[in-house]
């Protein structure tokens, strides 16, 4: 039985951003989809809602037993007990990595990859992809605003508002437009490199933001991350293409394929934007495409990077023939993504920001942006650090870009899928902090400890579970 064919799934670990939006896929094919998650969430209770029934006990009187798919996440334990008594009796057992390429497989794919952007990026292609007419399929890894899902699915495209003006290197796929016919159309998919899972995908389009140290408790060294990024490029289709940041570390590693780097900065690159300019809620930029200026696009959500984000789509977009007035109409109707740099509350007097930055370089361009639209105004950052294995990594870098802010608030580490590590607190972080005001805070006192403070940017930053605070943060700065 082909995989999109089987009829009742269960999946465990069902509240995870990747793993609703592959339940909702086999949902929305008609398929009996059921799952497992050890917490509950906003999410789970969204696809609880959309008829998938979710356990949150691991009880085996709770689990179907007429299945004809498990997925599993890697974050599940070994010996969780549905785990367990799935694979000891035989029952066909898929990582969500392993559906996403067979998937992929006889389908034709946009995967972008890349240590941080790459929500905003698959998101940013799918919205462009289906305001032109394409029909789009996207599984992404947050949820996006225009359509309020991780998992996006476009209607049959009306004749005649498919674009098969595509070059002819994409003739390979059999002599016809990749874009039509029945069961046709584009995937999208964003490509974790967690647990090497993109390596399953075999795209025939490419992106990748950048390729940067993290994950050391799964690669060990940069270098391995490096392999790992070349390996992937290495999956693209022979008659594929590639987007590619400028100055990235595995340049000179890349196989032979059409390509285009692309930068925000960097006028050597192929794509790049010469000027932008901050305007109420956004900014309006000029894109140099390969020697030709598009001019006043514009962007209506914050933070410089977005304008990145938005070329490396644009690049993307541009390669599949799609005009510059659609490409423009579809950006400026873009929203965002949920935790992405997501303005959750503003009035005269507080600004309250949040972002799902985990990384150094991702919390560098979220505060450096912060600080350029809001130049004279105090920065105070909470900060949820993810992963004790990522604090203990790269502490120095976390210190060094949190600093940035004015005032830092630091939680208790948010450990995710890991065990306690000897010695690795926030305490590494925080005692390299040399901002003006600092604060080491537990996160079930972060409530009482935001009433006695005042603010006027505030910003929620991390991985974890700290996004359970927006809403009562929210009220007490209403209540002001």
């Amino acid at each position: 039985m082909h995989i999109n064919e089987m009829k009742k799934l269960f999946f465990l670990g069902i509240g995870g951003i990747g793993m609703s939006a592959l339940a909702r896929y086999f949902k929305s094919l008609g398929a009996e989809v059921s799952g497992y998650d050890k917490t509950q969430t906003t999410l789970t209770d969204e696809l609880e809602r959309e008829g998938i029934h979710v356990v949150f006990e691991d009880d085996l009187n709770l689990y179907p037993k007429e299945i004809d798919l498990v997925v599993y996440t890697p974050a599940i334990p070994k010996d969780h007990k549905g785990f367990k008594f799935y694979k000891d009796n035989n029952y066909e057992l898929r990582k969500r990595s392993e559906v996403l390429g067979i998937i992929s497989a006889d389908r034709f794919t946009i995967a972008v990859a890349g240590s941080h952007g790459k929500t905003t990026v698959s998101s940013m292609i799918a919205h462009i992809l289906i305001q032109s007419g394409f029909k789009t399929t996207a599984f992404l890894g947050g949820i996006c605003n225009n359509y309020n899902s991780n998992y996006i699915t476009s209607p049959q495209t009306p004749e005649g508002g498919l674009n098969t003006n595509t070059k002819s290197h994409y003739d390979f796929l059999g002599g016809s437009s990749p874009f039509g016919g029945q069961g046709a159309g584009i995937v999208v998919i964003e490509a974790d490199e967690f647990d090497r899972s993109f390596h399953r995908l075999s795209p025939d389009m490419a992106v990748i933001t950048a390729v940067d140290t993290d994950h050391l408790d799964i690669y060990g060294t940069k270098e391995k991350i490096d392999e790992a990024f070349v390996e992937f490029t290495n999956k693209i289709a022979e008659e594929g293409f590639l987007a590619i940041k400028s100055q990235q570390s595995i340049e000179d590693k890349l196989p032979v394929l059409d390509k285009a780097f692309y930068s925000l900065h960097d006028t050597t690159s192929d794509v790049y934007c010469p000027q932008y300019w901050v305007t109420h809620g956004g900014y309006l930029f000029h894109v140099n495409y390969f020697g030709t200026e598009i001019k006043n696009l514009r962007l209506n959500i914050g933070g410089f990077h977005n304008i990145e984000n938005a070329i490396a789509a644009i690049t993307i977009a541009k390669e599949l023939k799609i005009s510059n007035e659609d490409i423009k109409s579809a950006l400026a109707s873009f929203k965002g993504i949920k935790r992405r740099f997501e303005k959750v509350f503003e009035n005269d007097n507080v600004i309250f920001i949040d972002d799902y930055a985990h990384h150094p370089e991702e919390i560098r361009v979220f505060v450096e942006s912060i600080r350029e639209i809001y130049p004279k105004k105090k920065i105070t950052a909470v900060f949820q650090p993810h992963l004790f294995s990522r604090t203990k990594d790269l502490a120095k870098e976390f210190a060094e870009q949190l600093s940035k802010a004015d005032e830092v608030i630091l939680l208790d580490i948010y450990p995710a899928r890991e065990l306690p590590m000897e010695g690795v607190t926030s305490d590494l972080i925080f005692n390299q902090l040399t901002c003006a005001e600092k604060s080491l805070v537990k996160k079930e006192e972060l409530i009482d400890f935001v009433k006695n403070k005042s603010f006027e940017v505030l910003l929620t930053i991390g991985a974890g579970d700290i996004d359970k605070y927006l809403v009562p943060i929210k009220e007490i700065l209403t209540s002001r």
